[in-house]
């Protein structure tokens, strides 16, 4: 199925078993494949950065990471299957690659963040193989050096926890350097992964609520939680005065 349109920015109509095989997939092909994991939030500074749109829309893979896309998918009249928060999709390609014998890397968060997400991640899955961990924390012009880290461990699959629009950009400068076959932001997970901050309970997440969770427990990121109004605004805009929604050929 071809993917979805959303201001400007395509989604993939995946579930997280589609999306999870065909990251696995894409780490044996012998290719080097970006994965973004899409929310609000993205979208709405995708719409005024076009090159960082370009960079979104030329990933091998976009899913839905937040409940607000899905929404908007709904509004449009060609409502994708769900959302697959980008959390859920490292947790099951980590379950994956420990049976297919996929190397990890872990590049992202604060300083012993990282090393702490591959200790739970490896206590969880049995036989998964982290080749690195490394935070975040580095200059520009590192990034060859850090590129050059990762392809000396042999990893296939590079999960970058940079924060968007970093983690996105990173991937499309330095990915094919790193040798890694696949490359996906997941935003925040390492700080939920190695217990830094909570997720929100389950009941909520259903609800499409995890926002409102995020924003109680850390009222600094009220400026972040403006873009969610103005993502709505904007696909209603787009909804009833352009055109409906429209699947990408």
């Amino acid at each position: 199925m071809p993917p979805l349109e959303i201001l400007g920015c395509r989604v993939d109509d995946v579930d997280l078993a589609e999306a999870a095989a065909r990251i696995v997939a894409y780490a044996r092909d012998g290719g080097h494949h970006r994965v973004v994991t899409l929310g609000t939030e993205m979208i709405v500074y995708a719409r005024r950065d076009p090159v960082y749109r370009a960079v979104v829309n030329a990933s091998d893979l976009v899913v839905a990471d937040t409940i607000g896309v899905v929404c908007a998918s709904r509004l449009h009249g060609v409502p994708l299957r769900g959302r697959v928060a980008g959390i859920e999709l490292l947790e099951r390609l980590c379950e994956l690659a420990a049976q297919e014998q996929l190397p990890i890397y872990l590049l992202g968060a604060a300083p012993d963040v990282a090393r702490a997400t591959a200790g739970v991640l490896a206590a969880r899955h049995p036989g998964l193989r982290v080749a690195g961990a490394r935070d975040g924390y580095f200059a520009p012009e590192q990034a060859a050096e850090v590129a050059a880290a990762i392809r000396a461990s042999g990893a296939r699959i590079l999960f970058a926890a940079l924060g968007f629009p970093k983690q996105e950009r990173f991937l499309a400068d330095w990915l094919a350097a790193s040798g890694a076959g696949v490359g996906m932001g997941v935003g925040g997970s390492f700080d939920v992964l190695a217990g830094r901050l909570p997720r929100a309970p389950q009941a909520l997440r259903r609800l499409g609520l995890e926002w409102l969770y995020r924003l109680v427990r850390e009222p600094r990121r009220w400026r972040r939680q403006m873009a969610l109004p103005l993502f709505v605004w904007l696909a209603v805009l787009d909804r009833v005065g352009i055109k409906k929604g429209t699947r990408a050929s």
